[in-house]
């Protein structure tokens, strides 16, 4: 497909991808705090509001958004809420794992009361453990964005400009 000039523009400006490398790991590091933020099922949406309010790369704040892979999310808020548990010094109920599998292989109404109810006490550790996780992953994954991204232009500016070692 061929873009005309004024289409490539708007999609540059949308998505504004041609950002300084500092910027680019920061709208990943969003992205990737969000993902890993306590506000399930409200990733994309903020993550995107922030790209918007601040001017980040929206590609990149997607793909950090988008790292909180489905097959992670049990074993990830689990350890994050056990975090915050452990932090804020409460006592988890004995069994709570067990009851919870149950809950989800029963998948009745009056299962999913029962584990909510069980589940009321560590709403504070689920919210104080993910936000911990998520500033950590956000910590490390500006580091590594920034690094790669660094490497790859340096990269891409030698190969375009090669230069004659030789002399």
């Amino acid at each position: 497909m061929i873009w005309s000039p004024d289409t490539r523009r708007w999609f540059d400006q949308l998505l504004h991808t041609h950002d300084t490398p500092v910027r680019t790991a920061v709208a990943y590091a969003v992205g990737v705090f969000f993902g890993f933020s306590p506000f399930l099922g409200l990733h994309t949406i903020l993550g995107l509001v922030v790209a918007f309010a601040f001017n980040l790369n929206r590609v990149a704040v997607l793909l950090g958004v988008y790292s909180n892979l489905p097959w992670i999310l049990p074993a990830y808020y689990t350890l994050a809420t056990m975090l915050g548990a452990t932090l804020l010094g409460v006592d988890v109920p004995p069994g709570l794992l067990k009851d919870f599998r149950e809950a989800l292989t029963d998948a009745s109404w009056g299962e999913f009361r029962s584990l909510v109810k069980t589940l009321t006490p560590l709403m504070w550790s689920y919210a104080l453990g993910s936000l911990v996780g998520a500033a950590s992953l956000a910590a490390v994954a500006y580091r590594a964005s920034l690094t790669m991204i660094v490497a790859r232009r340096r990269h891409a500016s030698e190969e375009s400009h090669p230069e004659d070692t030789d002399k």
